[in-house]
């Protein structure tokens, strides 16, 4: 019997947009975010960009480490 991979939670079109309208004024003021990732620990850093065409918020972690998340695996956005 296979493990069966559990479902992201489904959002409406409204909490989508009020999420990328936070992702989007955080990037243009450079702000710090904590980004809490469906199924993965949450990712600290400033967003440096966001890709459309990809799906994929580039986020520069205080390591220095770039992270590519994809934008439907954020499930909350807050300040750092």
């Amino acid at each position: 019997m296979a493990l069966k991979k559990a479902k992201r939670p489904t959002r409406d079109e409204f909490q989508l947009e009020e999420l990328g309208e936070r992702l989007v004024e955080a990037h243009q003021e450079g702000t710090e975010l904590e980004l809490h990732v469906w199924e993965e620990e949450a990712v600290i850093g400033r967003i440096k960009e966001m890709d459309s065409r990809t799906r994929l918020v580039h986020v520069l972690e205080r390591s220095g480490d770039l992270r590519k998340v994809p934008f439907l695996d954020i499930m909350k956005v807050e300040n750092a």
